[in-house]
């Protein structure tokens, strides 16, 4: 493999990056904070003639989905970036696209959502989308989140179906890191010229997007639907395997860090991941058996892989950057905690809710996270099933 040059980007750089070099035809999107950047850098690289894009400017994020779902429906490979409210505020068009089968890419830069206003990272914008019927991936790093977005051309087109990748706001999307980007003819090499399945532009072969179906029909096509995410993993697999045989970067449904004999585990996304690596590092030199799971692929939710991956831990954590206000824990617990429970002798899972709004996550947070899962371990006993860290009382 040829020597590749490093460059220190921003994380949303490094996503306008890769749409540059994807070329998509169409890209429609509306700015927020912390996304703007996003869409403002390549916008610079349409006014330079530098992508063949066509950059639709819209009036808000409802707008900016509305005219993804018209040009993916039309055949043109198209992507789109947002946040938070505007996320929120796609919500009605986001279960149109994916119910409608189209291979839309979007990046979440993911944002508290209001109220009251905050402009900082959580993950409750995301998270409230999951059930959209969008493959979600998450991002560690900016590096990760530029592969992330080239990878999530073939899968979405490979299933049609849309993809979401997140990276967390300011803290990955405004950092500035070291990333090794491929070649622009690497790139649109790995995801080939896009042939849509149909277009509505094909005259000769006319189909109707969006019908109404009722009592008699709409059932058989959400049925549909929930069997077309059964082709998702392996997709993303190959896809994985493909990337890493041109970069030497391997991905796959989830990283696991020091799990193979560890006895305690935590589970988190994102930025966080990274800190918690520091303190599971210090616990290991200390002769302490923990080890941590950060999923990749969150929708669908790769449920065997995840079991096996967490079946041998006795104590396992799981961090959550979003609140179900009224459920029970965060997301992410509860889709952790229901996978295991059938287990023979499956573990205890408690959850620690974390760094809503954008409030700092710690190493020593984490260290007493890690000390409340070794209490259990020890003693057997649950204080708290449910816990929120880092907040003032």
């Amino acid at each position: 493999m040829k020597t590749k040059k490093l460059i220190a980007l921003e994380g949303n750089q490094a996503i306008a990056l890769a749409m540059k070099q994807i070329d998509p035809d169409v890209v429609a999107a509306y700015p927020i904070t912390p996304q703007t950047e996003i869409v403002q850098v390549f916008s610079e690289y349409v006014a330079n003639g530098e992508v063949h894009t066509e950059f639709v400017t819209v009036e808000s994020e409802h707008s900016a989905m509305s005219a993804c779902i018209g040009a993916s429906a039309a055949g043109a490979r198209t992507m789109t970036a947002t946040s938070s409210q505007g996320l929120a505020l796609m919500w009605e068009m986001l279960y149109i696209a994916s119910g409608a089968r189209l291979p839309i890419v979007m990046t979440v830069v993911n944002r508290a959502l209001s109220s009251p206003i905050n402009i900082h990272c959580d993950h409750s914008d995301a998270m409230g989308a999951r059930d959209s019927g969008w493959i979600q991936l998450w991002s560690e790093t900016a590096q990760e989140a530029y592969d992330n977005v080239i990878q999530a051309v073939r899968i979405a087109e490979e299933v049609n179906l849309p993809v979401m990748v997140n990276m967390d706001g300011f803290i990955t999307s405004h950092a500035e890191e070291v990333i090794e980007p491929l070649e622009d003819e690497e790139v649109r090499s790995f995801v080939g010229e896009y042939r849509p399945v149909r277009s509505l532009l094909d005259v000769e072969h006319p189909f109707t997007v969006g019908p109404l179906a009722l009592q008699d029909s709409y059932f058989e096509f959400k049925r549909s639907q929930a069997e077309a995410y059964k082709r998702v993993i392996p997709v993303v697999r190959n896809v994985a395997e493909e990337f890493a045989r041109i970069t030497g970067r391997k991905y796959d449904l989830f990283e696991t860090y020091n799990l193979e004999d560890a006895e305690i585990g935590l589970v988190v996304l994102n930025s966080t991941a990274g800190t918690a690596k520091e303190v599971i590092d210090a616990l290991r030199r200390e002769g302490k058996k923990v080890g941590l799971l950060k999923p990749r692929l969150f929708r669908p939710l790769p449920v065997e892989e995840l079991k096996d991956a967490l079946s041998n831990l006795k104590v396992i954590g799981v961090m959550d950057r979003a609140d179900t206000f009224g459920g029970f824990g965060g997301p992410l617990f509860t889709d952790i905690r229901s996978l295991l429970y059938d287990l023979p002798n499956r573990p205890v899972v408690t959850d620690y809710i974390y760094g809503l709004g954008g409030r700092d996550v710690t190493m020593d947070q984490i260290y007493k996270v890690f000390e409340n899962l070794e209490f259990i371990y020890r003693t057997g006993r649950v204080e708290n099933l449910i816990s929120y860290i880092g907040v003032r009382e």
